[in-house]
C-alpha cells in the first residue's frame, strides 16, 4: 500500500535527535527522506556509543544504537555544504523537494547562502523548518541548545525527582523527541497550506518552547495560581493514591483515579474500612492526607508479591501494573502482539539484521512501512544525485575529487 505521505520529498539537513525524529516520522508515513551529511563525519550520533552494530567478526561498526533509533526510511547523501559546489548541489536538489529540515545554529546556513531568506523567493513553495535550542528570535537565539539544558531551563526537572532529592531529568531525550514530533506536525500543517495556496513558509521550532508546552497542567497550574508545583517523586499532584508502592518482592503501580476505584482497591485488599475512613473518602481528602495514607498502603502492599497484586487487582478491575525493565517490556505479550519491535536488514550487521522500536501508529488505509534501514554515511550519494539531477559518472567523479561529495 502507498503511505499517506507518498510523493512528499524532504531534504534533511538535520542531525542529533530532534530533526532526525521529525524526518523519521515522516519517512514512516511514506515520505522520501534525503539525509544530507558532512563527508567524513556524518551525523554526530553515529559515534554516540557503545553500543554499536556488531559485524560478522564480533567487532563494533561505526553505527551506534543512538543513531539507529532515529534514522530509518532515509537515504544518506554526503555533501559538503561549506564548499561552493556542495551549496550548488543543495540548490539543484531543492526544486525537487517539498520540505527542508535543518537544525544549525541561527544564521549558520545563511553563511552558505542556504538560509530561509536566501531561498524563499527562488523556491516560493518550499516548507523550511528550522529547529534550534532557543528559536530564531529572543536574547538566547544565538546559543547552542541541548536537550539537557531545555529540560532544566524549561521546568520539567523542577517537578521530576523525590521531594527531598535533587532535580532529575527524564531518562530519554524527551525535549528533543517532542520537538521532533511538533516539527512533523507543523510541517504537515504547512504542506496543507502550501497545497491550498502554493505558498511555502518558515517554521521556527525551539527545544525550550517545546519543553515548556508539554509542562501541560503544571504550566497552567502555575500560570493561574503563581505557585510552583511541588516535586513529588512517583506521586501525582492531583490524584491519590496514584504512584509506586513496595511489594514483597519489588514494586507495583496503583492508579486509583477516582473514589470508586479507591474503595474497590480497599475491598480487594481486605481493608474495606480504609475506604470509609473520613480522612480518605474523597480524592481532595486523600490529597490533603497523603502523608498519612502512604505508609498504610506501603504496609498493605508488602504483604504480597508484585505478581500476586497484579493478578488480584486486574481481576477486580483496579488499575495497576508492574515497573518493567526493557527485557520484560519487549517480552510482554501485549507488546509482542502490537509489533512494537521490528527487524530490518542492515549491511554492516553480523546477523544481517538490526532491531528497532516500531512506530506506534496503526492506520487501516495507509499503513506505515519500514522500507529502508538507517543508512550508512553517504550510502546513497551517487544513487540520489544520478536519479534526481541526472549527474553522470564523470560529473560525480569530478565532484568527489573536489571534496564536495564523498
Amino acid at each position: 500500500m502507498i503511505g499517506a505521505l507518498n510523493g512528499i520529498r524532504v531534504l534533511d539537513l538535520s542531525r542529533i535527535l530532534a530533526g532526525p525524529i521529525c524526518t523519521q516520522l515522516m519517512g514512516d508515513y511514506g515520505a522520501e527522506i534525503i539525509k544530507v551529511e558532512r563527508p567524513g563525519a556524518g551525523d554526530d550520533t553515529r559515534k554516540w556509543g557503545p553500543p554499536y552494530i556488531v559485524d560478522a567478526d564480533g567487532n563494533d561498526t561505526t553505527e551506534s544504537a543512538f543513531y539507529l533509533s532515529a534514522n530509518r526510511n532515509k537515504r544518506s547523501v554526503a555533501i559538503d555544504i561549506a564548499a561552493p559546489a556542495g551549496q550548488a548541489l543543495i540548490r539543484r536538489l531543492l526544486p525537487k523537494c517539498d520540505v527542508l529540515i535543518e537544525n544549525f545554529k541561527v544564521g549558520a546556513l545563511a553563511r552558505y547562502g542556504l538560509g530561509y531568506d536566501d531561498l524563499k523567493y527562488e523556491f516560493p513553495g518550499l516548507v523550511y523548518c528550522s529547529i534550534t535550542g532557543f528559536g530564531q528570535t529572543g536574547p538566547y537565539a544565538g546559543r547552542a541548545g541541548y536537550d539537557y539544558l531545555a529540560q532544566g531551563m524549561g521546568g520539567i526537572m523542577s517537578v521530576t525527582g523525590e521531594p527531598d532529592g535533587e532535580p532529575i531529568k527524564v531518562g530519554v531525550g524527551i525535549a528533543d523527541i517532542m520537538t521532533g514530533m511538533h516539527s512533523a506536525v507543523a510541517v504537515l500543517a504547512a504542506l496543507r497550506h502550501r497545497d491550498a495556496t502554493g505558498e511555502g513558509q518558515h517554521i521556527d521550532l525551539a527545544l525550550l518552547d517545546s519543553q515548556i508546552s508539554w509542562l501541560a497542567y503544571h504550566a497552567v497550574e502555575y500560570l493561574n495560581t503563581g505557585k510552583n508545583p511541588d516535586r513529588l517523586g512517583n506521586a501525582h499532584a492531583s490524584v491519590v493514591p496514584y504512584g509506586v508502592f513496595p511489594t514483597g518482592d519489588g514494586h507495583v503501580i496503583l492508579a486509583a483515579g477516582n473514589d470508586g476505584q479507591f474503595r474497590l482497591f480497599c475491598e480487594t485488599a481486605d481493608r474495606p474500612e480504609l475506604g470509609l475512613d473520613p480522612r480518605f473518602t474523597t480524592n481532595p481528602l486523600r490529597i490533603k492526607n497523603r502523608a498519612a495514607l502512604k505508609p498504610i498502603l506501603d504496609d498493605i502492599f508488602t504483604a504480597r508479591t508484585t505478581d500476586d497484586w497484579i493478578t488480584l487487582l486486574e481481576v477486580a478491575g483496579v488499575p495497576c501494573g508492574p515497573i518493567n525493565t526493557l527485557d520484560r517490556v519487549f517480552a510482554d505479550p501485549q507488546v509482542v502482539s502490537r509489533g512494537m519491535a521490528i527487524n530490518m536488514d542492515h549491511p554492516l550487521s553480523g546477523s544481517g539484521k538490526v532491531a528497532l522500536a516500531a512506530n506506534p501508529a496503526k492506520l487501516t488505509g495507509t499503513p506505515l512501512t519500514y522500507r529502508r534501514p538507517p543508512p550508512t554515511l553517504g550510502q546513497h550519494t551517487e544513487e540520489v544525485l544520478a536519479e534526481m539531477l541526472d549527474l553522470t559518472g564523470d560529473e560525480l567523479a569530478s565532484l568527489r575529487k573536489t571534496g564536495a561529495i564523498e
